[in-house]
């Protein structure tokens, strides 16, 4: 489980295999100093499995399944990607409840300085939209923000100066792709008030 609390701006070294899968190499020395294979680390907001560790670089293992539902698919050697470790027991929940497991890809429709901040507008699938609301919190890339308005087909979100300089969120451009995780108790209200699981006796 995850906070949405980027950690650590991290680089991408190396990425290989295809279709059927790639070994992934991130550089990550602060991550990796707390880190033994085994371990969950958030990737752009995606769980991987920590399968090595060697001086300051991660190494993880990305599945076809993985690749064809998120924007893993695209890294390239020398890009920067979000960093959290998983959270431990005793940390603060300072964002909220992630669990990196990716609902769908969404684009990035608009980027709009606000303040010292900026705006982005996101189009997402309906499947996506139908769990965002007003003030309610997703996950972009694993940054937990918060909906700050919907339209047809998109949401948007405010990030502040400390989201631009501290996550991948700060150079994202309009038709960048971007992994999105809604709010995992808005799905699980969803199921009990639609009442499709048989009730335990």
């Amino acid at each position: 489980m995850f906070t949405g609390i980027v950690r650590e701006l991290g680089s991408v070294e190396s990425v290989e295999g295809g279709e059927n899968g790639v070994r992934l190499a991130v550089r990550a020395p602060a991550t990796a100093a707390l880190s033994a294979p085994g371990d969950s680390v958030a990737t752009n907001g995606v769980c991987l499995t920590v399968t090595g560790v060697v001086d300051g670089v991660l190494s993880f293992d990305a599945v076809p399944e993985t690749l064809s539902r998120t924007t893993l698919r695209g890294l390239r050697p020398g890009a920067a990607v979000n960093v959290e470790p998983a959270l431990r027991a005793g940390e603060p929940l300072g964002g909220h409840i992630v669990q990196g497991h990716v609902d769908g890809v969404g684009r990035v429709r608009g980027v709009a300085p606000e303040g010292e901040g900026r705006r982005l507008e996101i189009e997402a699938p309906a499947g996506i939209l139908r769990y965002c609301v007003e003030k309610g919190s997703v996950a972009v890339e694993g940054v937990s923000l918060t909906v700050a308005a919907l339209g047809r087909g998109v949401f948007e979100v405010a990030l502040v100066p400390q989201t631009l300089a501290a996550t991948t969120l700060g150079v994202v451009r309009p038709g960048d792709e971007v992994n999105l995780e809604v709010d995992m108790i808005a799905k699980y209200v969803e199921r009990l008030l639609a009442g499709d699981g048989e009730r335990a006796e």
